[in-house]
């Protein structure tokens, strides 16, 4: 009489697919948190260029042509920047461009306006 069952070779194979998938759903779970780390980032380094903005178009100065570097502390966490100001072709604007970046200095974002001479 013949036993019914699964083969060992049945059993590897059944199992190294399990183990396949569930590293493929390893993968997926890791790349969404590490997006939703980089989304909150970027959200905090909008906060900080549009706060640097605003504050120049507050202070109704016409900014010098250059580079500025500031900080900015957002969610816990500290946001290196730096505002580049260019001039434009009509000489009663100028280009300002906040570009703020992450802990090991990888640009996260780059918001820019034209501020007007007062």
């Amino acid at each position: 009489m013949r036993r019914r069952g699964f083969t060992l070779v049945e059993v590897l194979v059944a199992l190294a697919i399990v183990a396949i998938a569930l590293g493929a759903g390893l993968r997926a779970a890791g790349v969404l948190t590490d997006n939703a780390q980089r989304l909150s980032d970027v959200i905090a380094a909008q906060w900080c260029a549009d706060n640097q903005l605003t504050h120049l178009r507050l202070s109704r100065q016409f900014p010098g042509i250059g580079d500025a570097d500031f900080s900015c502390e957002q969610l816990g966490r500290s946001y290196p920047g730096k505002l580049v100001t260019r001039p434009t072709p009509n000489p009663s604007f100028r280009r300002v461009d906040a570009v703020v970046s992450d802990a090991d200095g990888r640009p996260l974002l780059t918001l820019s306006t034209v501020l007007p001479r007062p």
